[in-house]
């Protein structure tokens, strides 16, 4: 946690704004050009297929832009309204991600998703032979789990009608996961392991960016046990169900002196609360 966020310090400014804005029109960019490809070359004799695809021996003879070039193939599906619809949502979610991570973070969680399919099409040819058409649709899947992270409670209507939250469409997604990476490796050959892998890696993806930027500090002992003491000390100063507030210094209470300002000290050990004239004044409780 320290680490990303000195890596934050030093390169955030550094980070593009908006992203996801600039990934959907890569995307609108190879819809046309997967739309030019189908009408008159032929999908594995189109301009994606020969020059921008992700295919390892070319990329090791100098075509290394096709490191990078693969990924605007966008979701694979012959419905144009769909294609819209799905555009859109990604949009929704990338950009719902930024403004609650900022921008280095995201920008971080795609680019580490994009070097992760990368590795995983190098390690794939190195080890079994295998030259696979990887794409980032199940990175952009991963989204809503990111999304769910963030707005577990959210409420949206599923088929427009069924309100659902947000965290239970996640663990659904999560099946589906499950589901498409079993099936393809025991029934999709070469291009179900692509399949696959690109969705594996993808979830690892998602959760070393999770374990990454989780608060530990929340769950150790440490603030457990800080916030334990911090409830039975308000429960102490509760008179018939009324938070009463009590200056350790002078022993002034809400109830006694209602014009007072009362706070908890965050230098003290433990927890000690003071009234306005004592705040700044008082020696911290080690």
């Amino acid at each position: 946690m320290k680490f990303l966020q000195k890596m934050e310090r030093k390169y955030g400014k550094y980070a593009i704004k908006h992203l996801m804005k600039y990934i959907i029109i890569l995307y609108i960019v190879g819809w046309f050009i997967q739309i030019m490809d189908a009408t008159r070359f032929g999908v594995n004799n189109g301009l994606y297929a020969r020059y921008l695809a992700f295919d390892v021996p070319q990329i090791l003879h100098g075509q290394i832009w096709r490191i990078i070039t693969f990924i605007i193939m966008p979701p694979e599906n012959s419905s144009y309204i769909f294609m819209v619809f799905t555009l859109y949502l990604y949009y929704i979610l990338g950009t719902s991600l930024e403004n609650a991570w900022g921008a280095f973070r995201f920008n971080l969680y795609f680019i580490m998703g994009i070097l992760m399919q990368v590795l995983a099409g190098f390690g794939l040819y190195f080890t079994l032979g295998l030259n696979l058409n990887l794409t980032t649709y199940y990175l952009n899947m991963s989204l809503f789990f990111a999304f769910a992270t963030v707005y577990p409670n959210m409420q949206l209507l599923l088929f427009f009608l069924i309100p659902i939250k947000i965290k239970w469409l996640a663990i659904i997604d999560g099946g589906y996961f499950l589901v498409v990476i079993i099936m393809n490796f025991m029934y999709g050959g070469a291009t179900g392991i692509a399949v696959a892998v690109s969705a594996i890696v993808s979830l690892l993806n998602f959760i070393i960016f999770f374990l990454m930027t989780r608060n530990y500090k929340r769950v150790s002992p440490q603030e457990i046990h800080r916030k334990r003491a911090y409830k039975r000390e308000v429960d102490k100063h509760r008179q018939n169900g009324v938070l009463v507030h009590r200056c350790d210094i002078c022993g002034r209470t809400s109830e006694t002196n209602k014009e007072l300002s009362f706070r908890f000290c965050s230098k003290c050990g433990g927890n000690h609360e003071y009234c306005q004239d004592h705040l700044f004044t008082h020696e911290h409780v080690k």
